[in-house]
């Protein structure tokens, strides 16, 4: 009889696994794709299985899974597995990568709500034919858009941990149980999502920027600048204040993700359970709480990926370079504030409410593991492979 394994997952749901208590051994875990029975010669697939080559292409895939760090023990579905069509290549393109593709579209949602948002309320001022005559949204349009985009995001990016941030996944590996491995392809996908969203605002509203700013010309400071659209850039208020639109960028990041390991903590039960399906909910109020309290100084950036892929693409649409060096080179603020901001909210939060394992937790808050950060690594990896998170 086989019994259901649960494993804590870094994203505060349960990844689920099942193995037979009296075959599986505690660090293997059992091939999907074994059968009682034998092939036989000529036969491409037995009554009760699936062909042969289905099998083989599935099975290709865990090798390389395993070495990007995408592997738990609860590695695929079984209906991902036995799919008939998995010998195909691009099926085994999407097994292989199929967290990093779910950083990518579930980043790409977040930032296609919100430059959507900004896009519409920023070109339709003084419509004539608007509702209210001035335009079709506002600021509050504005949190709406991002919250929402926050939300569908997380739920597309489910089977990855839908972290959509650089920071915030950074933060996770630092002080919780998300693998190094992952870093370096999530982020990828997290840039590479953000900077396809941006393409996408672009060319729906190409034409409402050329009627606002004149055909194929783009600026990025001015009355008629449509560069805000896609980057954020400080108020005339904070013009050359570096100091103030760090702290501002860094108090936003650090609430981002005080709030995100509070949802996620399984332990902080009080008079209700941890988050669980509430979450993508939870992190749509807290969206649109920072927008609504951080967000007219310096554009509540607080993701690195949101801000630098679309200012990318706004450089490689003609933008020109003043999309870097505009404000005394603001672009910097944006990309490494949410960084040091993020890992002071989560260290934060570990200080003063969580009990659970985080290197905060251990003797002098983990600053012995800098010291020897290499037998730190090892030990960690060690301690992951263990509990067959890799």
């Amino acid at each position: 009889m086989d019994h259901p394994r649960h494993l804590p997952s870094i994203d505060g749901q349960t990844l689920k696994g099942e193995r037979s208590g009296s075959e599986a051994s505690p660090r293997t875990p059992p091939n999907a794709f074994q059968s009682e029975k034998q092939d036989t010669p000529g036969s491409d697939s037995l009554p009760g299985e699936f062909p042969n080559a289905a099998r083989k292409a599935s099975l290709a895939v865990h090798g390389p899974r395993k070495w990007l760090g995408l592997a738990p023990h609860a590695e695929l579905p079984d209906e991902v597995n036995h799919a008939e069509h998995s010998h195909l290549w691009w099926s085994k393109v999407k097994i292989l990568l199929k967290e990093p593709f779910a950083e990518m579209w579930g980043t790409f949602i977040l930032v296609l709500f919100g430059l959507g948002g900004i896009a519409q309320v920023s070109l339709s001022k003084n419509q004539p034919n608007a509702t209210d005559g001035f335009g079709y949204g506002d600021w509050q349009s504005i949190c709406w858009c991002f919250g929402l985009g926050l939300m569908l995001g997380i739920y597309v990016a489910g089977n990855s941990g839908a972290f959509l941030n650089p920071a915030v996944t950074l933060t996770s590996c630092m002080l919780r149980k998300l693998p190094w491995r992952r870093l370096p392809l999530y982020w990828i996908a997290q840039f590479l999502g953000a900077f396809l969203a941006a393409g996408v605002v672009y060319a729906n509203y190409i034409n409402g920027i050329n009627a606002v700013e004149g055909h194929n010309i783009r600026t990025v400071t001015g009355n008629t600048s449509t560069a805000g659209i896609f980057a954020t850039y400080p108020t005339k208020d904070l013009n050359g204040v570096t100091g103030s639109a760090f702290l501002e960028q860094f108090i936003a990041s650090a609430v981002l993700n005080f709030v995100i390991f509070a949802l996620q903590d399984d332990s902080n039960k009080g008079s209700f359970v941890a988050s669980g399906a509430w979450f993508p909910l939870g992190l749509f109020f807290l969206m649109f709480g920072i927008a609504a309290a951080f967000g007219w100084q310096t554009g509540f950036a607080i993701n690195p990926a949101r801000d630098f892929g679309p200012r990318l693409m706004s450089y490689a649409v003609g933008y020109g370079n003043e999309v870097w060096t505009a404000d005394n080179y603001y672009f910097w603020i944006p990309l490494v504030a949410p960084f040091i901001g993020c890992f002071f909210g989560g260290a934060l939060y570990d200080i003063f409410i969580y009990t659970g394992e985080s290197p905060i937790n251990t003797p002098w808050f983990g600053l012995g593991d800098l010291v020897n950060p290499y037998k730190s690594a090892k030990t960690r990896l060690a301690r992951q492979r263990q509990e067959e998170i890799v």
